[in-house]
């Protein structure tokens, strides 16, 4: 996710509020390994104010600690506190009028927090997503979020109201696969594959691979992404080298089963993913957006440590990172 068109992904995929960050680590120096940066941003993200329920400052960054096992539970129960007072301001089991990845988004918190998303203060947040419809009026986002989510849990989808579309599992799979580019990858709009939407849908079909259409969408996906990785070990989208790009991919690869330290196919002149994002990491913790920036942004850095988080947990045998089953 680019913070160039932060303005279009907040209409479709999550609320992105500016974060207050409190006293800002040194300007950057790139030479950071993956694990320095894994533990630097882990320390600064544990120093911010407690999460809340939203985007930046939220749920990312309670996926990312509690993920990583450094989410306390003081600062888990408040963000629990958080969302029921969001839920019962909602007044509905949707958490927005348009948008499904409200809901998404925070079934993924919560469920990251060690809470049951089918039961916030009363309510079933994951019958929110319960009609097709709605859930597909968001574009491409909307499926692949609603995926992510209820697959994190291994949650039930609930029985849709009269008049509705029953989502189902099967029913999100192909809606996915449907919006497949030419190229081999997916993308907001039009008909030009871009690296984090791609990288997206990757991490929603993973569960389901062994599939033979499935399969065959993840081969040409993972081809498109070689093909357009840079020679740094990074991804460019909507034209700009960038963090949330190669976070993304690190994401879906080793929700793949793939390592992205290693996979030939995603090392170039022997830089891989990790290299491309890392090279955006700031001495003391956190990760800029792009080259242009000097100091952490809430979104890069929240997105960067839970793309480490994920390739730390790979490393470890551990479930992927939306595979919140392992949590009691």
């Amino acid at each position: 996710m680019k913070q160039s068109i932060a303005a279009l992904l907040m209409a479709v995929l999550v609320l992105l509020t500016a974060c207050g960050t409190p006293s800002q680590p040194d300007q950057p120096d790139g030479t950071e390994t993956w694990r320095e940066a894994y533990e630097e941003t882990g320390a600064y993200l544990q120093a911010q104010t407690a999460p809340t329920a939203g985007s930046i400052g939220g749920e990312w960054a309670v996926i990312g600690l509690s993920r990583a096992g450094l989410l306390s539970d003081t600062a888990a129960r408040s963000y629990e506190r958080s969302v029921e007072d969001y839920v019962q301001q909602a007044g509905s089991v949707r958490l927005h009028h348009a948008k499904s990845t409200e809901n998404s988004r925070t079934i993924l918190g919560l469920t990251a927090a060690g809470c049951d998303a089918a039961n916030v203060a009363g309510v079933d947040l994951t019958a929110g997503l319960s009609d097709m419809t709605f859930v597909r009026a968001q574009g491409l986002n909307g499926p692949i979020w609603a995926l992510i989510a209820l697959d994190c849990g291994a949650y039930d989808i609930p029985q849709c109201a009269d008049g509705e579309e029953q989502t189902t599992r099967e029913g999100l799979v192909a809606e996915i696969l449907s919006a497949q580019c030419a190229d081999g990858g997916w993308t907001l709009m039009g008909d030009v594959s871009d690296v984090d939407m791609t990288a997206m849908a990757l991490t929603a079909l993973a569960s389901y691979q062994e599939e033979t259409d499935v399969k065959a969408a993840v081969d040409a996906a993972l081809t498109y992404l070689s093909g357009v990785q840079q020679a740094d070990g990074g991804f460019m989208s909507w034209g700009e080298s960038n963090s949330e790009s190669c976070a993304q991919v690190i994401v879906a690869l080793t929700a793949l089963g793939i390592d992205p330290a290693s996979d030939e196919r995603f090392l170039k002149d022997g830089a891989s993913p990790l290299d491309g994002l890392c090279a955006f990491a700031c001495t003391g913790g956190g990760f800029r957006h792009s080259a242009r920036q000097t100091k952490p942004d809430g979104m890069a850095t929240e997105q960067g440590f839970y793309a480490l988080t994920a390739y730390d947990r790979f490393r470890q045998g551990k479930t992927r990172l939306f595979d919140m089953t392992d949590i009691a």
